[in-house]
Protein backbone atom coordinates (compact mmCIF):
# COMPACT_ATOMS: atom_id res chain seq x y z
CA UNK A 1 0.00 0.00 0.00
CA UNK A 2 1.44 3.70 -0.64
CA UNK A 3 2.02 4.13 3.01
CA UNK A 4 5.00 1.09 3.39
CA UNK A 5 7.84 3.48 2.68
CA UNK A 6 6.97 6.30 4.65
CA UNK A 7 9.15 7.71 7.11
CA UNK A 8 7.94 8.67 10.24
CA UNK A 9 8.28 12.08 9.82
CA UNK A 10 5.58 11.90 6.75
CA UNK A 11 2.65 10.71 8.70
CA UNK A 12 2.65 13.24 11.22
CA UNK A 13 3.67 17.12 11.83
CA UNK A 14 4.52 18.70 15.08
CA UNK A 15 1.02 18.91 16.67
CA UNK A 16 0.00 15.44 15.42
CA UNK A 17 -1.74 16.31 12.44
CA UNK A 18 -1.74 13.67 9.61
CA UNK A 19 0.81 14.53 6.77
CA UNK A 20 0.46 13.50 3.63
CA UNK A 21 3.26 12.84 1.23
CA UNK A 22 1.27 14.08 -2.30
CA UNK A 23 -1.95 15.62 -2.29
CA UNK A 24 -3.47 15.52 -5.81
CA UNK A 25 -6.43 18.38 -6.34
CA UNK A 26 -8.67 16.96 -9.55
CA UNK A 27 -9.27 13.83 -10.18
CA UNK A 28 -9.55 13.98 -14.02
CA UNK A 29 -6.99 11.95 -16.01
CA UNK A 30 -4.41 14.70 -14.82
CA UNK A 31 -5.09 14.20 -11.58
CA UNK A 32 -5.98 10.46 -11.44
CA UNK A 33 -1.99 9.47 -13.68
CA UNK A 34 -0.51 11.85 -10.69
CA UNK A 35 -1.88 9.97 -8.24
CA UNK A 36 -1.30 6.48 -9.57
CA UNK A 37 1.91 7.63 -10.80
CA UNK A 38 2.92 9.06 -6.67
CA UNK A 39 0.72 5.80 -5.05
CA UNK A 40 2.86 3.12 -7.64
CA UNK A 41 5.81 4.43 -5.85
CA UNK A 42 4.81 3.97 -2.37
CA UNK A 43 3.50 7.22 -1.59
CA UNK A 44 1.28 8.47 0.67
CA UNK A 45 -1.47 9.91 -1.52
CA UNK A 46 -4.49 11.81 -1.00
CA UNK A 47 -6.87 12.41 -4.05
CA UNK A 48 -9.08 15.19 -3.88
CA UNK A 49 -12.35 16.11 -6.17
CA UNK A 50 -15.03 18.80 -5.20
CA UNK A 51 -17.75 16.99 -7.66
CA UNK A 52 -19.05 13.42 -7.04
CA UNK A 53 -17.90 10.57 -9.36
CA UNK A 54 -18.57 9.91 -11.78
CA UNK A 55 -19.16 13.59 -13.94
CA UNK A 56 -19.90 14.80 -16.88
CA UNK A 57 -17.19 16.50 -18.71
CA UNK A 58 -17.61 18.79 -22.02
CA UNK A 59 -15.22 16.23 -24.25
CA UNK A 60 -15.18 14.73 -27.39
CA UNK A 61 -14.15 11.68 -26.10
CA UNK A 62 -11.15 10.64 -28.67
CA UNK A 63 -8.40 8.45 -27.09
CA UNK A 64 -5.13 9.01 -29.85
CA UNK A 65 -2.10 6.66 -29.39
CA UNK A 66 0.17 8.81 -27.09
CA UNK A 67 -3.61 8.79 -24.33
CA UNK A 68 -3.25 4.97 -25.26
CA UNK A 69 0.27 4.80 -24.03
CA UNK A 70 0.40 6.56 -21.14
CA UNK A 71 -2.36 4.73 -19.17
CA UNK A 72 -1.42 2.22 -16.19
CA UNK A 73 -0.74 -1.01 -17.10
CA UNK A 74 -3.13 -3.35 -17.96
CA UNK A 75 -6.02 -0.49 -18.37
CA UNK A 76 -8.59 -1.55 -20.73
CA UNK A 77 -9.94 1.23 -22.56
CA UNK A 78 -13.98 1.61 -22.65
CA UNK A 79 -14.31 2.10 -26.15
CA UNK A 80 -17.81 3.18 -27.65
CA UNK A 81 -16.59 2.68 -30.93
CA UNK A 82 -13.14 2.43 -32.87
CA UNK A 83 -12.53 5.02 -35.79
CA UNK A 84 -11.05 3.76 -39.24
CA UNK A 85 -12.51 7.01 -41.72
CA UNK A 86 -12.40 10.18 -41.44
CA UNK A 87 -15.05 12.60 -43.32
CA UNK A 88 -13.58 16.17 -43.95
CA UNK A 89 -15.50 19.44 -45.12
CA UNK A 90 -14.91 22.69 -45.46
CA UNK A 91 -17.53 24.48 -43.91
CA UNK A 92 -19.46 21.99 -44.61
CA UNK A 93 -18.54 21.98 -48.46
CA UNK A 94 -15.60 19.75 -50.41
CA UNK A 95 -16.75 16.58 -47.99
CA UNK A 96 -14.79 14.12 -48.41
CA UNK A 97 -13.86 10.14 -46.71
CA UNK A 98 -10.53 9.30 -46.22
CA UNK A 99 -9.91 5.12 -44.59
CA UNK A 100 -7.05 3.41 -42.98
CA UNK A 101 -7.20 -0.25 -42.64
CA UNK A 102 -5.69 -0.19 -38.95
CA UNK A 103 -7.50 1.67 -36.13
CA UNK A 104 -6.55 4.98 -35.78
CA UNK A 105 -8.19 6.01 -32.49
CA UNK A 106 -10.88 5.29 -30.22
CA UNK A 107 -13.69 6.88 -28.46
CA UNK A 108 -14.62 6.74 -25.32
CA UNK A 109 -17.48 8.73 -22.87
CA UNK A 110 -15.28 10.55 -20.38
CA UNK A 111 -17.25 10.01 -17.04
CA UNK A 112 -16.37 6.41 -17.32
CA UNK A 113 -13.06 6.74 -18.91
CA UNK A 114 -12.21 9.06 -15.83
CA UNK A 115 -13.83 6.74 -12.89
CA UNK A 116 -11.70 3.68 -14.01
CA UNK A 117 -8.48 6.05 -13.97
CA UNK A 118 -9.67 6.73 -10.37
CA UNK A 119 -10.23 3.33 -9.49
CA UNK A 120 -6.51 2.49 -10.98
CA UNK A 121 -5.13 4.87 -8.17
CA UNK A 122 -7.00 3.84 -5.85
CA UNK A 123 -5.78 0.44 -6.42
CA UNK A 124 -2.10 1.37 -6.52
CA UNK A 125 -2.85 2.73 -2.91
CA UNK A 126 -4.40 6.46 -3.42
CA UNK A 127 -6.69 7.63 -1.43
CA UNK A 128 -9.73 9.38 -2.67
CA UNK A 129 -12.42 12.07 -1.22
CA UNK A 130 -14.99 13.58 -3.62
CA UNK A 131 -17.05 16.75 -2.66
CA UNK A 132 -14.06 18.40 -1.55
CA UNK A 133 -13.38 22.00 -3.10
CA UNK A 134 -9.78 23.59 -2.17
CA UNK A 135 -10.10 27.05 -1.50
CA UNK A 136 -6.11 27.90 -1.70
CA UNK A 137 -2.71 26.65 -1.06
CA UNK A 138 -0.41 27.82 1.26
CA UNK A 139 3.39 27.42 1.46
CA UNK A 140 3.98 30.07 4.46
CA UNK A 141 1.89 31.29 7.85
CA UNK A 142 0.27 29.98 10.63
CA UNK A 143 -1.34 26.99 8.53
CA UNK A 144 1.85 25.50 7.40
CA UNK A 145 4.28 23.84 10.46
CA UNK A 146 7.43 23.91 8.54
CA UNK A 147 9.34 24.43 5.28
CA UNK A 148 8.76 21.07 3.77
CA UNK A 149 4.96 21.43 4.21
CA UNK A 150 2.13 22.72 2.09
CA UNK A 151 -1.76 23.32 3.52
CA UNK A 152 -4.28 22.67 1.30
CA UNK A 153 -7.09 24.76 2.53
CA UNK A 154 -10.78 23.34 1.41
CA UNK A 155 -13.85 25.27 1.64
CA UNK A 156 -15.23 25.16 4.63
CA UNK A 157 -12.36 25.88 6.54
CA UNK A 158 -10.54 22.19 6.96
CA UNK A 159 -6.74 22.06 6.21
CA UNK A 160 -4.58 19.15 5.03
CA UNK A 161 -1.23 19.09 4.87
CA UNK A 162 1.29 17.59 2.77
CA UNK A 163 4.88 17.09 1.22
CA UNK A 164 4.04 17.89 -2.34
CA UNK A 165 1.03 19.07 -3.80
CA UNK A 166 -0.25 18.41 -7.49
CA UNK A 167 -2.66 20.88 -9.28
CA UNK A 168 -5.04 18.95 -11.51
CA UNK A 169 -8.24 20.97 -10.92
CA UNK A 170 -9.18 21.84 -14.97
CA UNK A 171 -8.61 24.95 -16.47
CA UNK A 172 -10.34 27.47 -14.08
CA UNK A 173 -7.46 25.86 -11.53
CA UNK A 174 -6.59 27.67 -8.34
CA UNK A 175 -3.60 25.52 -7.96
CA UNK A 176 -2.67 27.07 -11.21
CA UNK A 177 -3.71 30.85 -9.90
CA UNK A 178 -1.31 30.18 -7.04
CA UNK A 179 1.73 28.70 -8.89
CA UNK A 180 1.15 31.82 -11.50
CA UNK A 181 0.32 29.96 -14.51
CA UNK A 182 -0.18 32.87 -17.71
CA UNK A 183 -2.64 32.00 -20.84
CA UNK A 184 -1.30 32.28 -24.20
CA UNK A 185 -4.77 31.48 -26.04
CA UNK A 186 -8.35 30.60 -24.95
CA UNK A 187 -10.66 28.94 -26.83
CA UNK A 188 -14.43 28.27 -26.52
CA UNK A 189 -16.17 24.91 -26.74
CA UNK A 190 -19.59 23.82 -27.63
CA UNK A 191 -20.60 20.39 -27.43
CA UNK A 192 -23.89 18.42 -27.79
CA UNK A 193 -24.55 14.59 -26.30
CA UNK A 194 -27.51 13.86 -29.06
CA UNK A 195 -29.19 10.04 -28.97
CA UNK A 196 -30.15 8.96 -32.45
CA UNK A 197 -31.96 5.90 -33.88
CA UNK A 198 -30.26 2.75 -34.73
CA UNK A 199 -30.31 3.69 -38.52
CA UNK A 200 -28.20 7.28 -37.76
CA UNK A 201 -25.94 5.61 -35.46
CA UNK A 202 -25.17 2.69 -38.23
CA UNK A 203 -24.71 5.35 -40.57
CA UNK A 204 -21.79 6.71 -38.41
CA UNK A 205 -20.28 3.60 -37.47
CA UNK A 206 -16.39 3.64 -36.80
CA UNK A 207 -16.54 7.18 -39.04
CA UNK A 208 -15.79 10.97 -37.81
CA UNK A 209 -16.60 14.06 -39.30
CA UNK A 210 -14.00 16.92 -39.12
CA UNK A 211 -15.12 20.36 -40.48
CA UNK A 212 -12.85 22.95 -40.73
CA UNK A 213 -15.41 26.32 -39.39
CA UNK A 214 -16.20 29.88 -40.85
CA UNK A 215 -13.97 31.48 -38.22
CA UNK A 216 -10.18 31.70 -38.41
CA UNK A 217 -8.94 28.75 -36.44
CA UNK A 218 -12.28 26.94 -35.60
CA UNK A 219 -13.31 23.11 -36.61
CA UNK A 220 -16.00 20.75 -35.70
CA UNK A 221 -16.84 17.38 -35.35
CA UNK A 222 -18.87 14.37 -35.25
CA UNK A 223 -17.67 11.29 -32.42
CA UNK A 224 -20.37 8.56 -32.84
CA UNK A 225 -20.25 6.38 -29.51
CA UNK A 226 -23.19 3.91 -30.12
CA UNK A 227 -26.57 5.38 -30.13
CA UNK A 228 -24.99 8.51 -29.44
CA UNK A 229 -23.26 11.06 -31.53
CA UNK A 230 -20.89 13.96 -29.45
CA UNK A 231 -21.04 16.72 -31.73
CA UNK A 232 -19.47 20.12 -30.87
CA UNK A 233 -17.48 23.61 -32.42
CA UNK A 234 -14.13 25.11 -30.95
CA UNK A 235 -12.84 28.35 -32.26
CA UNK A 236 -11.19 31.41 -30.03
CA UNK A 237 -12.88 33.12 -27.07
CA UNK A 238 -15.03 36.11 -27.92
CA UNK A 239 -16.80 34.87 -30.43
CA UNK A 240 -19.62 33.21 -28.53
CA UNK A 241 -22.45 34.24 -30.52
CA UNK A 242 -20.28 32.80 -33.67
CA UNK A 243 -19.28 30.14 -32.67
CA UNK A 244 -22.80 29.32 -30.91
CA UNK A 245 -24.39 29.81 -34.84
CA UNK A 246 -21.88 28.06 -35.58
CA UNK A 247 -23.01 24.84 -33.91
CA UNK A 248 -26.50 25.02 -35.00
CA UNK A 249 -25.85 25.40 -38.35
CA UNK A 250 -23.42 22.78 -38.11
CA UNK A 251 -26.00 20.37 -36.82
CA UNK A 252 -29.03 21.37 -39.01
CA UNK A 253 -26.75 20.85 -42.37
CA UNK A 254 -26.12 17.19 -40.30
CA UNK A 255 -29.74 16.69 -40.18
CA UNK A 256 -29.78 16.15 -36.73
CA UNK A 257 -31.77 19.32 -36.22
CA UNK A 258 -34.86 17.02 -34.99
CA UNK A 259 -32.80 14.93 -32.15
CA UNK A 260 -33.46 16.45 -29.14
CA UNK A 261 -29.93 16.82 -27.33
CA UNK A 262 -29.54 14.66 -23.62
CA UNK A 263 -26.59 17.57 -22.85
CA UNK A 264 -25.67 20.22 -24.34
CA UNK A 265 -22.21 22.20 -22.46
CA UNK A 266 -19.27 24.56 -22.98
CA UNK A 267 -16.23 24.53 -21.55
CA UNK A 268 -13.06 27.57 -21.46
CA UNK A 269 -9.80 25.76 -23.14
CA UNK A 270 -6.46 27.41 -21.40
CA UNK A 271 -2.73 27.00 -23.38
CA UNK A 272 0.12 28.29 -21.26
CA UNK A 273 1.98 30.67 -22.60
CA UNK A 274 5.96 29.52 -23.29
CA UNK A 275 6.79 31.35 -20.02
CA UNK A 276 4.55 30.04 -17.95
CA UNK A 277 5.37 28.21 -14.56
CA UNK A 278 4.81 24.55 -13.76
CA UNK A 279 5.59 24.85 -10.63
CA UNK A 280 6.36 26.86 -7.32
CA UNK A 281 7.78 25.59 -4.26
CA UNK A 282 6.42 22.34 -3.25
CA UNK A 283 3.39 22.50 -5.86
CA UNK A 284 3.11 21.13 -9.21
CA UNK A 285 0.71 21.84 -11.82
CA UNK A 286 -0.23 19.48 -14.69
CA UNK A 287 -2.77 19.41 -17.32
CA UNK A 288 -5.96 21.47 -18.29
CA UNK A 289 -4.11 23.10 -14.71
CA UNK A 290 -0.56 24.25 -16.42
CA UNK A 291 -2.39 24.96 -20.09
CA UNK A 292 -1.07 22.07 -21.09
CA UNK A 293 -2.92 20.73 -24.67
CA UNK A 294 -2.11 20.48 -27.89
CA UNK A 295 -2.73 24.47 -29.92
CA UNK A 296 -4.03 23.58 -33.12
CA UNK A 297 -6.41 20.81 -32.55
CA UNK A 298 -6.93 21.52 -28.89
CA UNK A 299 -6.62 17.33 -28.07
CA UNK A 300 -6.45 17.73 -23.98
CA UNK A 301 -6.55 13.96 -22.65
CA UNK A 302 -2.57 12.64 -24.13
CA UNK A 303 -1.45 16.05 -22.67
CA UNK A 304 -3.51 14.95 -19.46
CA UNK A 305 -2.65 11.88 -18.59
CA UNK A 306 1.74 12.41 -19.69
CA UNK A 307 1.63 15.26 -17.70
CA UNK A 308 -0.21 13.91 -14.80
CA UNK A 309 2.08 10.74 -14.82
CA UNK A 310 5.33 12.80 -14.72
CA UNK A 311 4.13 15.38 -12.00
CA UNK A 312 3.03 11.95 -9.98
CA UNK A 313 6.47 11.12 -10.42
CA UNK A 314 8.12 14.36 -9.90
CA UNK A 315 5.72 15.18 -6.29
CA UNK A 316 7.27 12.05 -4.42
CA UNK A 317 11.23 13.64 -5.33
CA UNK A 318 9.57 16.28 -3.81
CA UNK A 319 8.21 14.81 -1.44
CA UNK A 320 11.32 13.67 -0.22
CA UNK A 321 13.11 16.75 -0.51
CA UNK A 322 14.38 17.99 2.76
CA UNK A 323 15.02 21.38 1.99
CA UNK A 324 14.33 24.60 -0.56
CA UNK A 325 17.34 24.09 -3.00
CA UNK A 326 16.36 20.26 -3.59
CA UNK A 327 13.06 21.05 -3.45
CA UNK A 328 13.85 23.45 -6.71
CA UNK A 329 15.67 21.59 -8.19
CA UNK A 330 13.47 18.61 -8.52
CA UNK A 331 10.63 21.16 -9.82
CA UNK A 332 13.16 22.35 -12.45
CA UNK A 333 13.91 18.83 -13.76
CA UNK A 334 10.20 18.19 -13.67
CA UNK A 335 9.99 21.93 -15.91
CA UNK A 336 12.24 20.20 -18.13
CA UNK A 337 10.82 17.03 -18.56
CA UNK A 338 7.62 19.08 -19.79
CA UNK A 339 8.84 20.89 -22.08
CA UNK A 340 11.57 18.51 -23.83
CA UNK A 341 8.18 16.62 -24.99
CA UNK A 342 4.92 17.84 -24.81
CA UNK A 343 6.42 21.69 -24.99
CA UNK A 344 7.97 20.30 -28.04
CA UNK A 345 4.55 19.80 -29.36
CA UNK A 346 3.12 22.77 -28.44
CA UNK A 347 5.38 24.86 -30.12
CA UNK A 348 4.82 23.02 -33.44
CA UNK A 349 0.87 23.07 -32.40
CA UNK A 350 1.17 26.87 -31.99
CA UNK A 351 3.05 27.26 -35.81
CA UNK A 352 0.51 24.89 -37.61
CA UNK A 353 -2.74 26.71 -35.28
CA UNK A 354 -1.27 30.04 -37.14
CA UNK A 355 -0.95 28.25 -40.76
CA UNK A 356 -4.88 27.41 -40.33
CA UNK A 357 -5.97 30.68 -39.00
CA UNK A 358 -4.95 31.69 -42.68
CA UNK A 359 -5.31 28.94 -44.68
CA UNK A 360 -7.50 26.43 -43.61
CA UNK A 361 -8.31 25.66 -47.42
CA UNK A 362 -4.83 24.08 -47.50
CA UNK A 363 -5.38 21.74 -44.85
CA UNK A 364 -8.38 20.64 -46.30
CA UNK A 365 -6.96 19.83 -49.66
CA UNK A 366 -3.67 18.38 -48.10
CA UNK A 367 -5.22 15.85 -45.70
CA UNK A 368 -8.00 14.98 -48.67
CA UNK A 369 -5.83 15.26 -51.99
CA UNK A 370 -2.14 14.66 -50.71
CA UNK A 371 -0.73 11.54 -49.52
CA UNK A 372 1.65 11.82 -47.14
CA UNK A 373 -0.29 14.48 -45.21
CA UNK A 374 -3.31 11.82 -44.71
CA UNK A 375 -0.03 9.02 -43.41
CA UNK A 376 1.33 11.66 -41.17
CA UNK A 377 -2.54 12.01 -39.87
CA UNK A 378 -3.01 8.49 -39.07
CA UNK A 379 0.40 7.92 -38.08
CA UNK A 380 -0.17 10.97 -35.22
CA UNK A 381 -3.22 9.14 -34.39
CA UNK A 382 -2.39 5.98 -33.97
CA UNK A 383 0.77 7.27 -31.68
CA UNK A 384 3.34 6.49 -34.75
CA UNK A 385 4.87 10.01 -34.56
CA UNK A 386 4.05 12.91 -32.83
CA UNK A 387 4.01 17.04 -34.46
CA UNK A 388 7.75 17.35 -32.93
CA UNK A 389 8.75 14.20 -34.71
CA UNK A 390 7.13 14.55 -37.74
CA UNK A 391 8.39 18.28 -38.16
CA UNK A 392 12.20 16.61 -37.20
CA UNK A 393 12.37 13.92 -39.30
CA UNK A 394 10.93 15.24 -42.79
CA UNK A 395 12.40 17.88 -44.03
CA UNK A 396 9.94 18.58 -46.49
CA UNK A 397 7.15 19.48 -43.68
CA UNK A 398 9.59 21.62 -41.92
CA UNK A 399 10.58 23.66 -45.22
CA UNK A 400 7.09 23.84 -45.35
CA UNK A 401 6.14 24.63 -41.89
CA UNK A 402 9.33 26.95 -41.67
CA UNK A 403 7.99 28.99 -44.59
CA UNK A 404 4.20 29.62 -43.83
CA UNK A 405 4.86 29.92 -39.80
CA UNK A 406 8.71 31.11 -39.00
CA UNK A 407 9.39 30.14 -35.69
CA UNK A 408 9.12 33.06 -32.80
CA UNK A 409 12.46 34.20 -31.39
CA UNK A 410 11.85 33.23 -27.52
CA UNK A 411 11.42 36.23 -25.40
CA UNK A 412 13.77 34.50 -22.45
CA UNK A 413 14.74 31.20 -21.36
CA UNK A 414 11.36 29.31 -20.00
CA UNK A 415 13.63 27.35 -17.36
CA UNK A 416 14.98 30.69 -16.01
CA UNK A 417 11.37 31.78 -15.64
CA UNK A 418 10.32 29.04 -13.94
CA UNK A 419 13.17 28.94 -11.66
CA UNK A 420 12.93 32.86 -10.57
CA UNK A 421 8.84 32.30 -10.11
CA UNK A 422 10.22 29.70 -7.77
CA UNK A 423 12.53 31.54 -6.38
CA UNK A 424 9.48 34.54 -5.52
CA UNK A 425 7.48 31.74 -4.47
CA UNK A 426 -15.02 10.98 -52.19
CA UNK A 427 -13.90 7.88 -50.42
CA UNK A 428 -10.12 6.84 -50.34
CA UNK A 429 -8.69 4.10 -49.04
CA UNK A 430 -4.66 4.30 -48.03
Amino acid sequence: MSGENSSADDVQADGGQRVWDVVVVGAGPAGASAAYAAAVAGRRVLLLEKAELPRYKTCGGGIIGPSRDALPPGFELPFKDRVHAVTFSHNGRFTRTRRSKQMMFGLINRPEFDQQLVEHAQKAGAELRTGAAVQRVEQHGSAVPDRRTVAVVLQGGETLLARAVVGADGSASRIGAHVGVKLDQVDLGLEAEIPVPETVAEDWKGRVLIDWGPMPGSYGWVFPKGDTLTVGVISARGEGAATKRYLEDFIARLGLAGFEPSISSGHLTRCRADDSPLSRGRVLVCGDAAGLLEPWTREGISFALRSGRLAGEWAVRIAEAHDAVDTRRQALNYAFAIKAGLGVEMSVGKRMLAVFERRPGLFHAALTGFRPAWRAFKEITQGRTSLGELIRSHPLAQRALTTLAPQPVAAGSTAEADADDMDSEGSVTS
